[in-house]
């Protein structure tokens, strides 16, 4: 069984990563969820625990508290590494190494060696802004695997790249990086 960390921001697609979880647990992987505060808000935990059997956290503090520092314990257990949907401003944080929460925190201590991968979702004209496609080139360089946007209808209503990757592209790809490992 295969350990698969997905990570979400605060995006109106996240609600395509739960899809994503229940088809990783259901492929037989064992899948952590680890969300933005945010990102919470407009998704509950409780529905990833459902999917995925596992309790999925938002910060490592107080009551969610599994371990002395949950940000390490979760990096050294993921296998792979899925940030979907990734925000605007999650993708500027992870680019300039912010660790301001679990999120932020778990991918600053991740192993350069281990898969990892960003799957940015948001507006188009986020998208095209200078900001966000220099925080993705570091990215990129900084050795995640970035899967490109789809196009077509956003929450905002505008149509164009920015559609988060299908959550069956994404499986595809989380495949691809264990079977690579």
């Amino acid at each position: 069984m295969s350990r698969v960390l997905l990570c979400g921001g605060a995006s109106v697609s996240l609600y395509k990563a739960c899809d994503l979880a229940s088809r990783l647990t259901q492929a037989g992987h064992e899948v952590r969820v680890a969300l933005t505060e945010n990102a919470a808000r407009l998704v509950s935990p409780q529905l990833f625990a459902a999917v995925t059997g596992q309790p999925a956290a938002t910060t490592e503090w107080g009551s969610e508290r599994r371990t002395a520092m949950d940000h390490i314990e979760w990096a050294r257990w993921a296998q792979v590494v899925v940030v979907a949907p990734a925000s605007a401003d999650l993708a500027a944080r992870l680019a300039l190494g912010v660790a301001n929460d679990l999120v932020t925190s778990i991918a600053l201590a991740l192993d350069p060696a281990l898969p990892r991968m960003l799957c940015p979702a948001m507006n188009p004209t986020m998208l095209a802004a200078a900001a966000v496609q220099r925080n993705l080139a570091t990215l990129a360089a900084d050795g995640w695997s970035i899967l490109a946007p789809g196009e077509g209808h956003l929450a905002c209503g505008e149509v164009g790249a920015g559609r988060l990757a299908e959550p069956e592209a994404i499986a595809v790809a989380v495949e691809a990086a264990l079977a690579g490992a």
